[in-house]
């Protein structure tokens, strides 16, 4: 009979455990590999990308100076108290997204930097946060959470599919990730069946899958199973018992189970409790590490939201955009409230000597700096430490320099976190500067 090999990790979600239990220093085979030279006992590095449409107020997004005295524009004035740990990045640029100049053209490729297909035809590229689900987010029961506030556009707009304004995130060049708009459903995705399954022994999870399987291999390689399903025992019941005895040691989660209740079903008709939620049930994500990626959507590119909740009732956030007018700078706040509010949320829960903000990677971005569809350079700001691999406090002034591309920060993005494939989009190399 053919000999199967099968290491940990493999015979774990082979035989149906889906949910990567969190590492222990006593146990570095459980769950992921210690990747690089990090120490398997380290909290892992986050990744959350959130983006909202149509850019921002034309003199209002900037920053000047650094670390606790950095002076921030009246659109980034919600992040004020986490200008320690912010990275406002100037210059970047998505070459593919010039050549179309409209809405569609200039946010498909966002996280990419693919040429698109035009003609109402669907073609972009992988993106980041997909290209690290593959690898980095194998050691989780969620690869990638991908959150959206406003619902998908399938129409055409001038010679572009509107499907590339409604999607940052792509799990091929022909498939965009799908949106998940209802909270009590993104809800039910990380914590509902598997995890319950997820929390009994790792054992007698796999022992049901363990004997069928041992009915199609050969008496050597049963024999290899049997050591196996042994050393996972033994390594298990040593774990319960140094925690009994207070011994446990190595990174947990600081949640096992979700501390807010399921949400309602449906879509909140109110965009500020949505947008809330949709912030809770990421942070949650991250804190039970259920997830370690993440992108939140908070609304389209040509956007038809409209914000009574804020007095701007009379005019869509896609007409908004094109004026720089006290109720689009209103708008424009509201937005990086809901930065700043993941933010505390992350930076509340302390891992060892960081915080959970301190062990992420936030970006938020748009698909162009203001309403007149400028791509020349987009907006980007980074919240969190990366694990203490970023530089915060500064500002990143890349405008007036060679090899400005978005991808750049992206490869470097991913080197934080492990995964180097050389080459993304239109990169080969990483941003240093990051």
């Amino acid at each position: 009979m053919t000999t199967h090999r099968f290491s940990r990790r493999t015979m774990l979600r082979g035989l149906g455990v889906s949910m990567a239990l969190p590492w222990f220093e006593s146990l570095p085979v459980w769950g992921d590999e210690p990747a690089g030279n990090r120490k398997s006992s380290e909290a892992p590095v986050r990744l959350a990308i959130l983006f909202s449409g149509n850019g921002f107020h034309g003199k209002e997004w900037w920053a000047k100076g650094e670390g606790a005295s950095m002076e921030l524009g009246q659109v980034l004035a919600p992040l004020n108290e986490f200008r320690e740990k912010m990275l406002f990045i100037r210059g970047l640029y998505n070459e593919q997204a010039l050549k179309g100049n409209i809405h569609s053209s200039q946010t498909g490729n966002l996280l990419s930097g693919a040429p698109l297909a035009s003609g109402g035809d669907i073609r972009s590229g992988t993106s980041v946060d997909q290209l690290l689900a593959q690898s980095y987010g194998r050691s989780t029961k969620v690869p990638s959470l991908v959150l959206g506030c406003e619902k998908s556009n399938p129409s055409v707009h001038k010679n572009y599919s509107m499907l590339y304004s409604s999607h940052i995130s792509w799990t091929s060049p022909t498939t965009p990730t799908p949106l998940e708009l209802y909270p009590a459903l993104a809800f039910d995705r990380l914590f509902k069946d598997e995890v319950e399954r997820g929390d009994k022994s790792v054992l007698d999870a796999v022992l049901a899958d363990a004997g069928d399987l041992r009915r199609k291999i050969s008496r050597g390689d049963q024999r290899k199973l049997d050591e196996y399903l042994d050393s996972v025992r033994d390594v298990e019941q040593r774990i319960e018992h140094a925690g009994q005895k207070g011994e446990l040691q190595g990174w947990r989660p600081t949640l096992e189970k979700p501390n807010m209740p399921r949400p309602e079903d449906g879509i909140p008709q109110n965009i500020a409790d949505h947008m809330r939620l949709m912030c809770d049930i990421l942070v949650l994500g991250f804190q039970t590490d259920t997830t370690r990626i993440a992108t939140l959507k908070l609304n389209n590119d040509h956007s038809s939201l409209r914000f009574p909740h804020l007095g701007v009732d009379y005019m869509i956030h896609h007409l908004l955009s094109h004026s720089d007018t006290a109720d689009w700078l209103k708008v424009n706040q509201f937005f990086l409230e809901q930065v700043a509010y993941i933010a505390g949320k992350l930076d509340a829960i302390q891992e060892g000597n960081r915080t959970a903000l301190d062990n992420s990677m936030l970006m938020y971005c748009s698909s162009m700096m203001t309403g007149s569809h400028d791509a020349t350079q987009l907006p980007v700001v980074m919240l969190g430490r990366g694990g203490g691999r970023v530089e915060t406090g500064r500002i990143l002034n890349l405008r007036e320099k060679p090899n400005r591309q978005m991808c750049r920060l992206y490869l470097s993005m991913m080197d934080k976190m492990n995964v180097r494939p050389g080459k993304f989009g239109d990169a080969t190399e990483p941003l240093d500067e990051v």
